[in-house]
Parts: C-alpha cells; sequence; structure tokens
C-alpha cells in the first residue's frame, strides 16, 4: 500500500537533499571495481568484492546506529548482539542483469508493484549479504532511479532486521528525535513491514538505514 501523503518521488527528493548522502561510496573507485567484480566468472573473485561491499557499507551504518546500542528495548529489536544486516546496492539496469546472471540467476524479490525496484538477494556466507536493486524507470522520478541518476551505482541502505518495527519507530523519535521517511511502517519486498531513517555517522556522512520486519515476525 502507499503511505498517504508520501509518495516515492517524495522520499527521492529527501534523499537527494543532503549533498553528502553516501558520497563516500559512490565515488570510490575501488567500490566500482568491487561492483564489477560482482559479475566475474570466478566464484573467489565475486566473493571478494562482496566482502568488501559488505564492510564498507557496515561500516558505516554500525557507525551511525552506535548511539541506538545504548537502548535496551531497540537493542533487542534490532538484535545487535549479532544483528542480521544486509547491504543494499543500487546499480544500473545492466549491470544488475550481468551480476544475477554470474550468479546462478537467484529469485526476484516480489516488490509491491507501485515502488520504482528490483532486487534480489546475494548470500555469500552467513555474515555477507547484500541486496542488489536497480529501478523499473531509468531516468525516472523513483528513489532508486533519482540515486543512480545523482550518484551512480553504488551502496544505496543498509537494511537491519527488526522484530516490530512499529515499535522501534517510535523508540527511535522518543528517545533519540530521528524522524522516519514515513509516518508509518509501509509494505516492503517479500511481505515485510519496513521503514527508512537517514542518519549521520560520526564522519558526518549520511546513510538510509531501513528497518524490515519479516512476515514471521508479526
Amino acid at each position: 500500500m502507499k503511505e498517504p501523503g508520501f509518495r516515492l518521488r517524495d522520499f527521492a527528493t529527501l534523499l537527494m537533499a543532503s549533498s553528502r548522502y553516501n558520497c563516500f561510496f559512490v565515488m570510490s573507485s575501488p567500490l566500482a571495481a568491487a561492483i564489477a567484480n560482482l559479475y566475474s566468472t570466478e566464484w573467489s573473485t565475486r566473493l571478494g568484492a562482496a566482502d568488501e561491499i559488505y564492510r564498507r557499507g557496515r561500516s558505516l551504518a554500525d557507525d551511525a546506529t552506535r548511539a541506538w546500542r545504548g537502548n535496551a528495548e531497540l537493542s533487542a529489536l534490532l538484535s545487535f548482539d549479532g544483528p542480521a544486516a544486509t547491504v543494499g546496492l543500487a546499480v544500473e539496469p545492466a549491470t544488475f542483469v550481468r551480476i544475477r546472471e554470474a550468479n546462478g540467476s537467484p529469485r526476484l524479490a516480489d516488490v509491491p508493484p507501485d515502488q520504482d525496484a528490483q532486487e534480489f538477494a546475494l548470500h555469500f556466507s552467513e555474515t555477507i549479504a547484500l541486496d542488489v536493486l536497480t529501478t523499473r524507470e531509468p531516468g525516472g522520478s523513483g528513489a532508486i532511479a533519482r540515486f543512480l541518476f545523482r550518484f551512480g551505482e553504488g551502496i544505496q541502505q543498509v537494511e537491519y532486521r527488526c522484530g516490530d518495527v512499529d515499535r522501534a519507530i517510535t523508540i527511535l523519535k522518543e528517545k533519540f528525535a530521528i524522524t522516519p521517511v514515513y509516518p508509518g511502517a509501509r509494505a516492503g519486498a517479500d511481505d515485510t513491514r519496513v521503514n527508512f531513517f537517514l542518519v549521520k555517522a560520526s564522519t558526518g556522512e549520511k546513510v538510509l538505514i531501513e528497518l524490515y520486519e519479516t512476515a514471521a515476525a508479526k
């Protein structure tokens, strides 16, 4: 379902408002090389690339959410003792196809039709998980399309699994004065419930954090 009064193009506008949003992750030539290596014919090369991308995303996201760990309830909701985190990588449609084919054509996620995204997951180990995303409408007004237009391919978000997104939203608003992108949880891929937070790290850079709740957690 769409959230009333807040559409995907509004989300994209919010992301573009920060000139330093994820700039470290889209200007780096090592990152560009790692993205290209995700479609290498060599498994070891793809593994090394995934590890590089994952470490970069987790490093900034874990720094940005460090204060959250001091709240016992929120820490438990996000399982910070061993968080289930996924790094979301936005790529052009042609790159999306190449990465998917090189990695055995994993299943495409079931993304709500109103959202500008195609995606699939890559799991290289128990600790390295990527969501590879692209736009359905290149050059369009959706969040992924505008991210790619403004920044090019790069780490677009980091996703933390959450036991109760609604409760996490309340805690972040009341205890940390952090406003979510959407007023409440909304439908995400594969029957999840999600919301997003643009959070500043100690470096001054901002990273988009997605909290997602699986159907099993409902």
